[in-house]
Parts: C-alpha cells; structure tokens; sequence
C-alpha cells in the first residue's frame, strides 16, 4: 500500500525525517519496501511567466521566449511546445536542475544559433505522465512567479510503499497506519470528523440478501440531485499518490474513503438500476450467480459468472461482482443525477473466491479478503456520504439497512506480566515492566482492567478494528514486544545450552545416501505430488489435476523417468532417491520414509574396447553386489528370500530384503512386459527400502558397542562340499545352517558352483561350497577343522535331506 507522507501528517502530528519513520514501521512489522521521494522529481523548477514568444529564426518548430522567473533580468529559453505562448505561467526548470524522470542536467545550450537558459517543462518531463502534447500551463488566481512548483503540482510528497502481513487488515488504511504511527511515537491521532445523518425510511428502495453469512450487512443510501464534475486538485493529488486514476467526484469520493477507512465502496446510478427493472420500486439483491449468467463489469469485459461470484442485482438483474467490481452498465457517468450509495461487509473467504473465479483482483478484493472492520461500516458510509455532498452537491434522501452483524461485545483477555517477561526475556535496562505494558497497550486502543484476583494481570478489552488480530494472550504479548521495539531486546542465550547435533535417523540417511553415490548411482528429487491412480492419497485442494495426489511409493518416479532418459537418448539413468511417502489405513493417512533406485543397461559405460565393442549388460549378481556394496555400511547382514508380489518385477528374479529378522524392501529385475512396453534394456534392475523401518531396527540395536576383532596372521584352512539339494531349498538358507553349525573356526562360505542337469536327481540341483576356516592364534590341524565340517555336513543332512558327493 502507497501512504502518502503529507496526508499521513494530517492525520498524525508525527515530525520524524522519512528515514526515521520508515525504520521505525519497519522494525514494527509494517514493512516500508520502497520511499519514492516525489521531491526530487522537480527539484529547482520555479513558476514561470512568459512574457513573449517569438518564431525562433532558423527553425519552423521551436520558439524564443522571453520567460520572467523570479529572478529581475528575464530568462531566454528555446521552447518546442506548440502550445506555448505570452501571458501563460508555466514550469521553468532553471539552469543546474535535474529532472530525473528524463535524466538530464539543464546547463545553457545554444539551440540552432539562439541561446537558452533553462527548460519550459512538460508533465512528462517532471514525471507525472507518460506522454504530454506540450508544456504544463498553471491555472488559478493564487499563483507567483518564482514559486517552487512542487506544492502547485503535488510533487512536495514523499510516498512510503508499506507490505503489511497478512493479520493486518488494519494496516490497509490511511486511518490504521495512523493510528500505528501515533501508538509508535506517542504523536497526537486526528482522525477525520464525521458528522452523522438523519434519514427518511425509502418507499422505492428496499435491499434482499440471500446468504448473511457472505453478506452480513449492506447499506445502500439515496442521494438525489448531484453534478458530476471533476474532482478538486487536492482529491486528485491524494488518488494519484496512492497509484489510483481519479475520475470524477462521485467515483473518487468511494476511492478516497476506501484509501481512508479501508472499506471499499461503490457507488451506482440510480436511475439506470431503475431502468432495468419495470417496476417502481427497486430492490438490491445479493446472492449467488447462477449459470448462464453474464455481467459487464467497468473493465468493459463481460463476463461470464460462476457459481462462486456473489453477485449484487437489481431486481434481480446482476449489475456488479459482489466486493471486486462494479458494473459497466450503472457505473456513474457525466449524466448522472442520482445515487444509490453502496457500503457493505462481504465474507473475506467469498470474495476471495469469487475473485479467484474470474482472475480479477482489485483493491476492494484485497480489502475484503483480509478482513474489514465491522465496526466502522457506519463511519466510512457517513464520511463518504459527507465528502459527496461537499463536492458533487445533491441530498441524502434515504438509507435501507441489512444488518445481521453478530453483537459486537468485547472479548476480554487475560494477561498476566509474568508471562510477557517469561516470554520476552530480559530488554535493555531489565524487564518489560507493569507501566510498560499499560502504556503500550493504552495507545493501541485496548482496555485495560486490572484483576483484582491477581496481582499484575489485566483483564484486556481489543478495539474493534483489531479484533480479527489480537484474539489470545500470546498476541497480545507480540503486540508488547512489536511496540517496545525488537532492537531493545539482549541477544542473550538460554543458561543451558547444547551443541547442535544431528537426529540419529538423519545420521543414518545420510550415510545410506554417500553409500548409493559411492556405488555409482545419482541422487534425484522428484515430486511428492503424482497424478491420482487407485491407492493414492488426493489432496482436496490441488493446484493441477496431474498433481493431485501424494505418492504411496518411490519406484515409480524412478521408472518413468529412466524411461524419459532412455526416450531422450541419455542411456539408463541408474539413479536413486531418499524421500517421503504416504499411504492409506483405513481412515487413518500415514507418512513414513523410503529409499528407492534403478539402474541396468551397461552400467559401465567406458572401456567398451575391451569386450570387442559389444554391449555388456549387468547381471542379476552385479545387481545384487552393487545393493550389498551399499548396504554393507549398516553394520548388519541381509538377507534375500525368494518374493513375487510386486507386479512390476519379474517373479522369478525378485527378492525380498530382509534385515534382523524384519523385511524392510524388494530387490528385483524389472518385469519383461514393462521392459517390453517402455523399451527399456532386458537387464534393468530396481529396489525400495523402508527406510522408516530399517533405521527403527538400527536403533534398536545402537547400544551394542561395536567390538574391533583382530586379524589373524595364519593361513586358512578350505574345505569343499558339495551336496544334491532340493530346488525348493534357497542357498541362502543352507549358508545360515552352515555358519550355525560350524562354530568360531568358520570364517567363509562362497558357492562356487550350481549345476541342474544330466546326472542330478529329479528336483534337484547340485550345489559345490568353499568353506575356509582360520583362527587367529594358530595354524589350524585338520584334527581340529574335521570335526567342525562333519558338523556341517550332519546339520544339512539333518534339516534338508541333502545328499552329500564329498
């Protein structure tokens, strides 16, 4: 919001430089963005008095003129401005002025022969229009040669470009930021006089509200007999400061007391919302569009409304979007005579919507969408009322009222002083103390009763145009310490402090993920949000329908986009990615965390010379060894059992990953049909890790001291086993028996060898192991590596029904 420096001081005797005020509204919470110092525009340009103008002698477009600016002996300047001529008071930029808006010095020149000595300017070249067809000429009886300009054309202005956050709806006014500058700096508050009016019940103008809840109350005054006209300078200036076009009177009175109050209003012919309807009398509706409905609006569009405008009607016809904009076929025009005056509260989440509904956003809109004051309905229709009589003439001849605003009682607050220095801590000089508290809270507007029950505390009565804000103690204590000031505060830190450190599944995370990238796999970051399918969880308020829905999985990012990759010719992607997903129980919506990769095709793209150019493809063990590679730094073994419920992996080279007991994710090849479909290399492996759960069963399991284990310097002794073993009987089951069963001297088990074929009894396979045993005191006897084999070679029997070749 645009405040101007010279109507604020109106409204508060505050005499602090721009700089100082802007600081201390900044560090109160009303940020100043930007201060546009509309002085500098004309800096050094004067009033000026032609005295005579001659054709200039060597060019038909420019002119000599002889121009008296204050200064005894008058001032020759070269002028090019068609309209120039004697006897006319212009602007005179003097010789060592800078106009900023054209970015020039003004220094004597010589133009085609004829010197000058100074610029006759433009409105354009003193940066208060785009474009002008010839220089300014001042009109009015008050006005001297030689007299600085600025306060003639509104330049004497500074403008202080405010962003007050989203609670301060207060803030979005003239009077609110007044009222904060007066609490900041203890200035006197004068706030502008609002004379009341008596009115006559009307017989031709009644008002029809469909839904109070979007429209509480609604106010529309007749007023009869006005002038359109122009508006005077002074209205004219405080529009333009604040970035608005004026108009005409009428229509810039709504602007003026929407700049002033904050409540926006509009303001209709009155005998064109007559002339829509056949009958007499006239009635102002608000409700809800139906469909098929149109509305040209003063943006000269026409518009077709949706269920979610709020519309206001005559007699049932839509004249105006609700709360965003009026209607081009009322809108106040040169002709008009008569009024019918609109002031009302619209629901802020109503408007917003209709606002969004017809992507249009306007400074009533804003308004509403934060919030307005209840309280001041009354006010700001009174002062416009006021203003229009002043200056557009006319009669205020009757006022139809649709009130069903709640009772608007005070709430009380409780608030304790303990609690404010509990919260703020120590301030320059001490604590935040009882006189503190009353002062600040006193120049807000609130009401401070003291509790007789208790010592330092005050039950605390809000102003209505704060009630939407200060609603809990803890506001209150803010607004304590916004207006005590945040540079008063000690940065001082708690007595206990700890060093910062990183949570234990974090730790973890990150080590997973240098493992993955040390293994030769990219991290990638796709979006939580997916299209919806079957078992996502949607959001109910989603920006596009291809993200309108949570993630249950990882994987599938992946996928889609290797398959981009590959489509792109960038070859496999071979990435993985840490995130969150959610899924659904029953009515309950869980989140937990999850690791995921995919990778296949030549995973090792260089030395291709090597293996006579040909393409190479991982293997389902490589797969396997670059998932243990990095899974090794959990400390803890996995282990791999057969698995065949994912759909998108093959179900016969798919395994579950399991981790102390518990099955934490899959492993697999991805299945030939989805290969098939997206063109994908045969051998494309992927997996995905809940990672939630694995780093819970570490937990479990980080009190174990990790205990450094001596390498032994003597020579290992190997034995070989080989065996016939059922097919359903998995390796990785076999090797657990024999590492139960060898005892401490078993150091490793390799399977150098799986044979299905001639000579191998039906369902079965023959399996050949290396066993090595070693200790780490002595060289092994085979007395003492015997008996722990035969062990072995009993246990296999035992529990598999193995048959043993050696």
């Amino acid at each position: 919001m645009r405040i101007s420096l010279n109507w604020l001081r109106e409204l508060v005797n505050v005499e602090l430089a721009v700089e100082e005020l802007a600081e201390i509204l900044t560090i109160a919470g009303l940020e100043v963005e930007d201060i546009d110092d509309r002085r500098q525009l004309a800096d050094g340009v004067v009033v000026g008095k032609i005295l005579d103008r001659q054709p200039h002698p060597n060019a038909d477009k420019l002119s000599v003129c002889e121009v008296d600016i204050g200064e005894g002996n008058p001032a020759m300047i070269v002028c090019g401005a068609p309209n120039a001529q004697a006897d006319i008071f212009v602007p005179v930029a003097t010789v060592g002025t800078v106009l900023p808006a054209i970015d020039i010095k003004i220094k004597p020149t010589k133009l085609r022969g004829v010197k000058s000595h100074g610029m006759i300017c433009s409105l354009a070249e003193l940066g208060l229009a785009t474009e002008s067809e010839g220089i300014h000429i001042f009109v009015g009886d008050n006005i001297t040669v030689g007299e600085d300009v600025r306060p003639l054309l509104g330049l004497d202005d500074v403008i202080l470009e405010i962003m007050p956050t989203a609670n301060r709806a207060d803030a979005m006014s003239m009077v609110g930021v007044a009222r904060e500058v007066a609490a900041l700096t203890g200035a006197k508050l004068t706030l502008p006089e609002i004379n009341p009016t008596s009115f006559a019940k009307s017989k031709k103008l009644s008002v029809a509200v469909k839904d109070s809840a979007a429209c509480p109350a609604y106010l529309g005054t007749v007023i009869e007999g006005v002038t359109i006209d122009p508006s005077p300078f002074w209205l004219q200036q405080r529009l333009e400061a604040a970035g608005i076009r004026p108009i005409n009177n009428v229509v810039d009175v709504t602007n003026l007391v929407l700049l002033e109050w904050g409540q926006p209003l509009h303001a209709f012919d009155g005998d064109h919302l007559q002339a829509l309807s056949s009958e007499k009398s006239l009635t102002i509706g608000v409700r809800f569009a139906n469909a098929g409905e149109t509305c040209q609006t003063l943006d000269g569009q026409e518009r077709v409304v949706k269920p979610d405008n709020l519309l206001i009607t005559a007699n049932d016809y839509p004249v105006a979007l609700a709360g965003v904009m009026g209607g081009a076929e009322t809108e106040v025009n040169d002709k008009t005579q008569n009024l019918v005056l609109e002031t009302a509260l619209f629901d802020g989440v109503t408007i917003r919507r209709s606002s969004r509904a017809q992507s249009l956003r306007t400074e009533s809109s804003t308004r509403y969408e934060r919030g307005v004051n209840q309280a001041g309905l009354e006010t700001a229709c009174q002062r416009a009322i006021t203003l229009i009589i002043q200056l557009a003439g006319g009669k205020a001849v009757s006022q139809v009222i649709h009130d069903a605003r709640p009772k608007l009682d005070q709430t009380s607050i409780h608030l304790r002083l303990s609690r404010i220095q509990q919260i703020l801590g120590p301030v320059e000089g001490g604590v935040i103390t009882k006189a503190d508290v009353e002062r600040i809270l006193s120049d807000l507007d609130c009401v401070l009763k003291p509790e007789p029950s208790e010592s330092d505390c005050w039950n605390v009565n809000v102003p209505p145009y704060r009630s939407g804000d200060l609603e809990r103690e803890i506001d209150l204590i803010e607004e304590v310490a916004r207006l005590y000031g945040y540079d008063r505060f000690c940065d001082e830190l708690p007595d206990k402090t700890e060093a910062g450190k990183l949570s234990f599944e974090y730790r973890w995370q990150r080590r997973l993920r240098e493992a993955f990238r040390g293994a030769g796999l990219t991290e990638v970051v796709h979006y939580s949000l997916v299209s919806p399918a079957e078992a996502e969880v949607v959001i109910a308020n989603p920006l596009f329908t291809e993200y309108s829905a949570l993630r249950t999985n990882l994987l599938d990012g992946l996928i889609n986009a290797f398959v981009s990759n590959q489509d792109q010719g960038n070859g496999a992607i071979n990435a993985f990615e840490t995130g969150r997903i959610f899924h659904r129980k029953t009515d309950d919506i869980q989140e937990s965390d999850a690791i995921a990769g995919i990778f296949g095709g030549e995973f090792f793209t260089q030395g291709r010379w090597t293996k006579a150019g040909k393409v190479v493809p991982m293997t389902w063990y490589e797969a396997k060894g670059l998932i243990e590679s990095a899974l090794s730094c959990l400390g803890s073994p996995i282990d791999y059992c057969p698995e065949d419920s994912d759909s998108r992996l093959h179900p016969g080279r798919t395994a579950a990953l399991w981790l102390m007991g518990a099955k934490i994710g899959i492993f697999g090849q991805l299945h030939p049909q989805l290969q098939q479909d997206n063109h994908l290399p045969e051998a494309t492996y992927a997996f995905e890790i809940n990672l939630t759960q694995s780093l819970s069963l570490l937990e479990r399991k980080k009190s174990q001291v990790t205990r450094f284990q001596t390498y032994s310097s003597y020579p290992s002794v190997a034995r070989d086993l080989a065996f016939f073993a059922p097919l359903d009987v998995s390796v990785s089951e076999l090797i657990k028996v024999m590492k139960r069963s060898g005892g401490v001297l078993l150091e490793a088990i390799e399977l150098f060898d799986d044979y299905r074929g001639q000579n191998v009894p039906e369902k079965n396979r023959s399996l050949a192991f290396s066993l090595a045993y070693r200790a780490s005191d002595r060289t092994l006897t085979d007395a003492e590596v015997d008996p722990a084999h035969d062990k072995i070679r009993q246990a296999l029997v035992k529990q598999f029904e193995v048959n043993l070749r050696s």
